[in-house]
């Protein structure tokens, strides 16, 4: 069931909200102790908030699509008097005293907040093995990484213990896990949705963004957060559109952009054919799909690097003489940040200037991009290195080789399922757009969905 179906049976008096919640804890019960997609599960003030719902939905007033609805958020987004850890033993005692934004939006939209979602510590990773609070599986495989860093979100989306859980997308930490678990995953562009009450990772990186069962989930979602919040420096005044695509979105006349260069280098066979096929299936539906050739790509994603790099360690600054509180491998992250050259950040600052130069010509081109999410399907936990067609990668890098720069660029981009390997685990189709064009991603991502391109909760 999506938000849609189960906003609309509320209202037929089908269902309960106080219904749909206790069968999401119960499910976190029964199956979390395997996933360990939760650091937190709020049982009596869900219940209290589902109650709530009830009465309003009866007596008014009527919030919206999300009133009554259970959704988690990722433990980086600060609830208050509810325990924030960032997924790290440095912030294990944290309990702020007020609500970040998003979770002030999706209250006053009425949604019912089950708990916080795990990941890994600090937002700084791909696996979602978390050291503090526990290896996060996917539920496709439970051998196998969800993604990161926002993997228990995407875990409790894709196990249907709640109908949309937010991430946080750094270098690809909302598209990653979207697409090893088979759910909708849309970072939007830099500023559209407020950064107030973050535990950031990276400033000038940082985007927020929700992992859905649907595009459409994902499209009203979007709605509930968008717009201009004073409490954060970089948050847009760019009015904010009707986000929902139309029940039959039509693709006629789009001119989209399959890359002939970088996407496709170095991708696993099964993933390159199921995006190819999704490319095939938007030009059945009226778009015109053409071959592009994109800028340096492999460049790009050197300078958001080097940015992260740089600007995570400024962040941690003050805590980074409790070496032993970080687990080993962002630890490891951190000192290497520190190490960065001011040159080096200089230069990378001035070169994302220019390839955002070069992305606002492409895209006078094309309206959309359509390039696989990850080059590979979910890696087993533990897995270092990947094959990819006889070749061996580091598997971090790997995962992040084609969603990365995307974040230095503020670009919107949303992950959707479009089939599935051999082994059944999911593959996912990313879809580029212009600034502030989330309306025109979704509506492809919402086509190429009715028309059965992929699977996975959002598709089933």
């Amino acid at each position: 069931m999506t938000i849609l179906e189960a906003a609309a049976a509320l209202r037929a008096g089908q269902v309960s909200s106080l219904e749909l919640t206790r069968a999401a804890l119960h499910r976190i019960a029964a199956s979390d102790s395997a996933l360990r997609s939760f650091i937190t599960v709020t049982v009596e003030s869900a219940l209290q908030q589902a109650r709530a719902a009830d009465q309003e939905l009866v007596s008014g007033p009527d919030r919206g699509p999300l009133h009554g609805i259970p959704v988690a958020v990722k433990d980086v987004f600060c609830t208050r008097g509810v325990l924030t850890t960032c997924g790290s033993k440095i912030f294990a005692d944290h309990v702020p005293d007020h609500d970040a934004a998003v979770v002030e939006r999706l209250r006053a939209a009425g949604a019912v907040l089950a708990g916080k979602t795990n990941l890994h510590e600090l937002a700084y990773g791909i696996t979602s093995s978390n050291p503090h609070f526990g290896v996060v599986r996917n539920p496709c495989d439970t051998q196998r990484i969800p993604g990161g860093s926002s993997g228990g979100s995407a875990a409790a989306v894709a196990a249907g213990m709640v109908f949309m859980a937010m991430g946080s997308d750094t270098g690809g930490s909302i598209r990653i896990p979207a697409s090893f678990c088979g759910c909708v995953g849309l970072k939007p562009t830099y500023g559209r949705v407020s950064r107030y009450g973050v535990m950031p990772l990276d400033f000038s990186l940082d985007h927020m963004g929700p992992l859905t069962r649907s595009v459409r989930d994902a499209a009203l979602t979007l709605q509930a957060l968008a717009g201009h919040d004073p409490r954060d420096d970089t948050s847009s005044r760019e009015p904010v559109p009707d986000y929902l695509p139309p029940e039959d979105p039509s693709l006629a006349g789009l001119r989209l952009g399959l890359p002939e260069n970088f996407y496709f280098d170095q991708v696993q066979e099964e993933v390159a054919a199921a995006v190819r096929a999704a490319a095939a299936a938007a030009q059945g539906l009226g778009a015109r799909v053409s071959s592009v050739r994109v800028p340096d790509i492999a460049g790009l994603n050197t300078v958001a690097r080097i940015i992260l790099y740089a600007e995570a360690s400024a962040g941690m600054e003050p805590y980074l003489e409790r070496r032993e509180d970080f687990g080993e491998d962002v630890r490891s992250l951190l000192e290497q940040g520190r190490l960065v050259a001011a040159t080096d950040y200089v230069n990378a600052q001035r070169l994302r200037r220019m390839f955002v130069g070069q992305f606002r010509a492409l895209f006078r081109e094309v309206d959309a991009l359509l390039t696989p999410a990850t080059p590979i399907t979910a890696p087993r936990i533990g897995q270092a290195e990947v094959d990819i067609g006889g070749q061996s990668e580091d598997a971090r890098l790997a995962s992040t080789r084609l969603v990365r720069g995307i974040n230095a660029l503020g670009l919107p981009a949303l992950s959707v399922p479009c089939g599935a390997d051999s082994q059944g685990l999911p593959i996912g189709l990313q879809i580029i757009g212009r600034p502030f064009e989330e309306a025109l991603i979704l509506r492809i991502g919402a086509a190429l969905e009715a028309a059965g391109s992929g699977t996975g909760p959002g598709t089933g």
